[in-house]
């Protein structure tokens, strides 16, 4: 085991950054809530009156914000995440660019490869069938790989190698990071939906829980590590995707570190995109699946939900409240309502006075 002054220096600065950026955010706003629920977050902005809810909205998505508010009927289907957030869309097209970007990466190392097979510090091996594999030999480097080495382990090279690798892991770690937007906005959305069911909405919940009981919060919470993760152990088996891909070799021999080098092995490359690709392809799926029923989609939006939710209680249900003639009123209660009628044309609570205006 070898420890190296310099890495642990950048990231006790990192960290000690990262407390003065949070510290400074705490000062500079006035905290309502510490809740991470949309629906805490949304009551605590109506009940100091820094949001408004609109009126006669009762019918209208988060999708219907740009559209001129007013009288609405019930629809079938709501609007996807793809349809309701531009934000979203940007992040799946970010995905599929970090794809894209990846099969670049592995058909520049073949390239490379092939060009000057037989120099430097190019392996032996071509990539074939017999030399896929998921793990790559840290030990031997057997397989299809490229490597280079520092001139020396200076400052400056150390600061080369840091640039590598933000270069190569910076978009994976962002293009995942910024993935839980999808998984938090469809969370939302189905802890919204509960509000027709038979337990109702329960506004206040506990913010680990929905990691775990969550499918998608799931799938993400293992998929990070798995893909992004980088280490540099003695033992290759500690590697994630990234790590088989791309390793920082740094031996240390009587104490000192004896040089820098990087190595990109080809099939393990390949195997990380083609596991990017299957989760490109999933979030992709769950960005554009529509929810049907006829309680507008807000996917956590909190100006939607105020429009939505005209009465706060801890535990909550949302439907049909009202008859009106012409316009029927639908919103939320602190018990079971009736479903909604789709024959019907929903205003608000003022449907009254709209329909005077008219």
């Amino acid at each position: 085991i070898a420890l190296a002054g310099l890495p642990l220096l950048t990231l006790g600065v990192a960290l000690l950054l990262q407390i003065m950026i949070a510290l400074s955010g705490m000062r500079a706003v006035k905290i309502l809530t510490w809740s991470s629920s949309p629906f805490d977050l949304t009551a605590a902005l109506v009940h100091h009156t820094q949001l408004t809810p609109a009126n006669f909205r009762c019918m209208h998505c988060v999708s219907a914000l740009d559209a001129g508010g007013g009288p609405a009927r019930p629809s079938e289907t709501q609007p996807s995440a793809w349809h309701a957030h531009p934000s979203i869309r940007k992040v799946v097209i970010s995905l599929w660019g970090i794809v894209a970007a990846c099969a670049g990466w592995a058909a520049l190392i073949m390239y490379i490869w092939n060009k000057y097979d037989g120099t430097g510090y190019m392996s032996s091996d071509a990539l074939t069938t017999q030399t896929w594999s998921f793990f790559s030999n840290t030990q031997a480097l057997s397989g299809n790989y490229i490597e280079y080495y520092m001139p020396d382990i200076g400052i400056q090279w150390w600061i080369l190698v840091f640039v590598n690798v933000a270069v190569v892991q910076g978009p994976l770690t962002l293009g995942l990071h910024c993935s839980e937007l999808i998984a938090n906005v469809i969370r939302d959305e189905t802890q919204w939906r509960c509000a027709t069911g038979r337990k109702g909405l329960k506004a206040a919940t506990n913010p680990v829980k929905p990691i775990f009981s969550h499918p998608i919060c799931l799938v993400l919470f293992i998929a990070k590590p798995f893909l992004r993760e980088s280490f540099t152990p003695s033992f290759p088996y500690w590697y994630w995707m990234f790590g088989l891909s791309f390793i920082i070799s740094i031996p240390a021999i009587d104490g000192k570190l004896a040089y820098l080098g990087v190595c990109m092995f080809t099939a393990q490359i390949w195997n990380l995109c083609i596991a990017l690709f299957i989760f490109a392809c999933f979030f992709t799926f769950v960005a554009l699946r529509q929810p049907r029923g006829p309680q507008p989609a807000a996917y956590g939006h909190v100006q939607t939900l105020a429009n939505l939710v005209d009465e706060w209680s801890p535990v909550m249900w949302w439907g049909h409240k009202e008859d009106g003639i012409p316009y029927c009123h639908a919103g939320t209660s602190d018990h079971p309502l009736p479903d909604v009628k789709m024959d019907c044309v929903y205003a608000g609570s003022g449907a009254g006075s709209l329909a005077l205006l008219s």
